[in-house]
Protein backbone atom coordinates (compact mmCIF):
# COMPACT_ATOMS: atom_id res chain seq x y z
CA UNK A 1 0.00 0.00 0.00
CA UNK A 2 1.17 3.28 -0.17
CA UNK A 3 2.53 5.18 2.58
CA UNK A 4 0.43 8.51 2.83
CA UNK A 5 3.48 10.35 4.40
CA UNK A 6 5.26 10.33 1.12
CA UNK A 7 2.78 10.66 -1.20
CA UNK A 8 3.22 14.06 -2.80
CA UNK A 9 0.16 16.72 -1.78
CA UNK A 10 -1.09 18.57 -5.41
CA UNK A 11 -1.83 21.67 -3.72
CA UNK A 12 -3.81 22.74 -6.94
CA UNK A 13 -7.03 20.84 -5.47
CA UNK A 14 -7.18 23.72 -3.08
CA UNK A 15 -7.55 26.66 -5.79
CA UNK A 16 -11.06 25.96 -6.20
CA UNK A 17 -12.34 26.39 -2.61
CA UNK A 18 -9.77 28.87 -2.02
CA UNK A 19 -11.14 31.02 -4.35
CA UNK A 20 -14.74 30.32 -3.10
CA UNK A 21 -13.68 31.05 0.14
CA UNK A 22 -11.13 33.26 0.89
CA UNK A 23 -12.56 36.82 1.00
CA UNK A 24 -15.80 35.61 3.29
CA UNK A 25 -15.75 36.80 6.64
CA UNK A 26 -15.60 33.30 8.66
CA UNK A 27 -14.54 31.07 6.31
CA UNK A 28 -11.50 29.77 7.77
CA UNK A 29 -12.89 26.29 9.05
CA UNK A 30 -14.81 25.83 6.26
CA UNK A 31 -11.81 26.01 4.57
CA UNK A 32 -10.03 23.48 6.70
CA UNK A 33 -12.73 21.30 6.95
CA UNK A 34 -12.91 21.20 2.60
CA UNK A 35 -9.00 21.09 2.70
CA UNK A 36 -9.00 18.04 5.39
CA UNK A 37 -11.39 16.48 3.47
CA UNK A 38 -9.49 16.68 0.17
CA UNK A 39 -6.46 15.20 2.12
CA UNK A 40 -7.20 13.26 4.80
CA UNK A 41 -5.68 15.32 7.35
CA UNK A 42 -4.07 19.06 7.21
CA UNK A 43 -0.28 18.70 6.75
CA UNK A 44 1.89 21.29 7.06
CA UNK A 45 2.38 22.43 2.98
CA UNK A 46 -1.50 22.66 3.10
CA UNK A 47 -1.25 25.06 5.92
CA UNK A 48 1.10 27.45 4.28
CA UNK A 49 -0.61 27.11 1.13
CA UNK A 50 -3.62 28.02 2.60
CA UNK A 51 -1.68 31.10 4.43
CA UNK A 52 -0.21 32.32 1.58
CA UNK A 53 -3.24 32.30 -0.57
CA UNK A 54 -5.66 33.78 1.84
CA UNK A 55 -3.56 36.12 3.86
CA UNK A 56 -4.95 34.73 7.04
CA UNK A 57 -1.69 34.59 10.00
CA UNK A 58 -0.38 31.29 10.37
CA UNK A 59 -0.95 31.88 13.80
CA UNK A 60 -4.89 32.46 13.68
CA UNK A 61 -4.46 29.34 11.46
CA UNK A 62 -2.63 27.18 13.70
CA UNK A 63 -4.81 28.59 16.37
CA UNK A 64 -8.13 27.16 14.98
CA UNK A 65 -6.29 23.91 14.24
CA UNK A 66 -5.35 23.02 17.96
CA UNK A 67 -8.40 24.34 19.75
CA UNK A 68 -10.93 22.19 17.35
CA UNK A 69 -10.51 18.54 17.72
CA UNK A 70 -11.81 17.50 14.41
CA UNK A 71 -8.97 18.91 12.74
CA UNK A 72 -5.59 16.26 12.27
CA UNK A 73 -2.38 16.94 11.43
CA UNK A 74 -1.45 13.55 10.84
CA UNK A 75 -2.57 11.02 8.84
CA UNK A 76 -5.29 8.85 9.83
CA UNK A 77 -6.26 5.47 8.89
CA UNK A 78 -8.90 4.16 6.44
CA UNK A 79 -11.24 3.30 9.66
CA UNK A 80 -11.62 5.18 12.93
CA UNK A 81 -11.88 3.48 15.90
CA UNK A 82 -13.36 5.46 18.87
CA UNK A 83 -13.98 3.60 22.29
CA UNK A 84 -15.86 6.01 24.62
CA UNK A 85 -13.64 6.34 28.60
CA UNK A 86 -16.54 8.03 29.75
CA UNK A 87 -18.24 6.85 33.77
CA UNK A 88 -20.67 4.80 32.68
CA UNK A 89 -18.81 2.88 29.97
CA UNK A 90 -15.41 2.45 32.20
CA UNK A 91 -17.72 0.40 35.31
CA UNK A 92 -18.83 -1.61 32.68
CA UNK A 93 -16.19 -2.73 31.00
CA UNK A 94 -14.33 0.05 29.11
CA UNK A 95 -10.95 -0.73 29.78
CA UNK A 96 -11.10 -4.47 28.91
CA UNK A 97 -12.41 -3.38 25.62
CA UNK A 98 -9.67 -0.83 24.99
CA UNK A 99 -7.22 -3.23 26.01
CA UNK A 100 -8.24 -5.23 24.03
CA UNK A 101 -8.56 -3.20 20.89
CA UNK A 102 -5.00 -2.34 21.22
CA UNK A 103 -3.80 -5.63 21.37
CA UNK A 104 -6.01 -6.82 18.64
CA UNK A 105 -4.14 -3.68 16.20
CA UNK A 106 -1.36 -4.15 17.99
CA UNK A 107 -1.34 0.08 18.14
CA UNK A 108 -1.77 2.49 21.10
CA UNK A 109 -4.46 5.41 21.68
CA UNK A 110 -4.31 8.28 18.76
CA UNK A 111 -1.98 5.86 16.77
CA UNK A 112 -2.86 4.35 13.34
CA UNK A 113 -1.77 1.29 12.32
CA UNK A 114 1.53 0.90 9.98
CA UNK A 115 -0.60 0.02 6.93
CA UNK A 116 -2.75 3.18 7.52
CA UNK A 117 -5.90 1.14 7.87
CA UNK A 118 -6.93 2.00 11.65
CA UNK A 119 -6.38 4.87 14.16
CA UNK A 120 -7.43 4.47 17.72
CA UNK A 121 -8.69 7.12 19.65
CA UNK A 122 -10.74 7.49 23.28
CA UNK A 123 -13.13 9.82 23.88
CA UNK A 124 -14.88 11.51 26.98
CA UNK A 125 -18.29 10.10 26.27
CA UNK A 126 -20.73 9.32 23.32
CA UNK A 127 -23.83 10.23 25.49
CA UNK A 128 -25.21 6.53 24.64
CA UNK A 129 -24.50 5.28 28.33
CA UNK A 130 -27.65 3.21 28.16
CA UNK A 131 -25.79 1.08 25.71
CA UNK A 132 -22.21 1.15 27.37
CA UNK A 133 -19.61 0.41 26.97
CA UNK A 134 -19.32 1.87 23.24
CA UNK A 135 -17.37 1.51 20.88
CA UNK A 136 -17.56 3.84 17.19
CA UNK A 137 -15.98 2.10 14.12
CA UNK A 138 -16.47 5.38 11.27
CA UNK A 139 -19.72 6.43 11.99
CA UNK A 140 -21.31 3.04 13.42
CA UNK A 141 -22.18 2.89 16.60
CA UNK A 142 -21.19 -0.69 18.64
CA UNK A 143 -22.73 -0.86 22.42
CA UNK A 144 -23.03 -3.23 25.32
CA UNK A 145 -19.48 -3.95 24.03
CA UNK A 146 -16.85 -7.01 25.73
CA UNK A 147 -13.56 -8.14 24.43
CA UNK A 148 -15.44 -10.99 22.08
CA UNK A 149 -17.45 -8.29 20.45
CA UNK A 150 -14.58 -5.95 20.08
CA UNK A 151 -12.78 -8.97 18.11
CA UNK A 152 -16.17 -9.31 16.18
CA UNK A 153 -16.53 -6.35 15.09
CA UNK A 154 -12.63 -5.24 13.88
CA UNK A 155 -12.88 -8.38 11.70
CA UNK A 156 -15.65 -6.74 9.35
CA UNK A 157 -13.33 -3.92 8.35
CA UNK A 158 -10.07 -5.96 7.81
Amino acid sequence: MENLQERKIDLSLLDPVIEEKKNIKGSLIPLLQAAQEIYGYLPEEVIKYIHEKTKVPLSRIYGVLTFYAQFYQTPRGKHIIRACRGTACHVRGAPKVITTIKEILNIEEDKSTPDMKFTFETVACFGACALSPVIMVDQNYFGNMNPRKVATVLKRYR
